[in-house]
């Protein structure tokens, strides 16, 4: 019998830690039906043929660093990955660095900064317009299996660029291209557009308590 230390675990585990027969075999009637279900539905899953367009923002950690975790699968696979940066400037980051050297990535960092540091509109504008352009040139070369428009939610969050032209540019794109827009406050037409949209959501941050970002973990 389960002692009332552990019994929040029963059914799943006896005090001895064993699981008990009639629940290893719902268990496994339980995986067999989601096994059944799952097969169906990549059966009936279909290739679209083309490259897809993916989300990531909200306000919490990750955005970029799970942009840059896909890029890794994607040069993985020996693919043509391509990276246009907006607002974040010459800012030295520990992704761009490793990218670089390894001359695998197409990087092009084209931001002059925060724009809590920069307070110039019109440059920032000029900045993102002139990163949009040289991403549309990339995105319609057909030379890229995967682009990452980093922190370009941002530029659309300030009007820096408009919806609508973003939109052109990628249903502009190669058929093979797909491309990973990053930044939290992605706009609502962008999310009706995109195939995936992932939501980070910070729940607690080591700024909100005075530690500053550090050196391999945040850049």
């Amino acid at each position: 019998m389960a002692t009332k230390a552990n019994s929040f675990l029963y059914p799943f585990f006896h005090s001895t830690g064993e699981i008990p027969l009639s629940d290893s075999s719902e268990h496994k009637t339980a995986m067999q039906k989601l096994q059944a279900e799952q097969n169906k539905k990549t059966k009936e899953a279909t290739n679209p043929g083309r490259g897809l367009v993916l989300v990531h923002t909200g306000d919490g950690k990750g955005k970029s660093s799970s942009a840059f975790g896909v890029i890794i699968r994607a040069l993985g696979w020996e693919q043509s990955v391509g990276v246009v940066q907006f607002i974040k400037g010459k800012w030295i980051t520990g992704e761009r660095k490793f990218f670089e050297n390894h001359g695998k990535v197409d990087w092009h960092t084209m931001g002059d900064g925060f724009t809590w540091n920069t307070q110039n509109k019109d440059q920032d504008t000029l900045a993102a317009e002139a990163a949009f352009t040289k991403a549309c040139e990339m995105m319609a070369s057909a030379n890229y299996d995967l682009i990452v428009l980093d922190e370009i939610n941002i530029a659309l969050r300030y009007d820096y660029l408009n919806v609508e032209n973003v939109l052109q540019g990628l249903k502009a794109r190669d058929k093979r291209t797909t491309v990973i827009l990053t930044g939290r406050d992605a706009k609502p037409e962008l999310c009706e557009y995109a195939d995936l949209v992932s939501e980070m959501r910070e729940i607690k941050h080591p700024f909100q308590n005075g530690i500053k970002a550090q050196r391999g973990i945040d850049f």
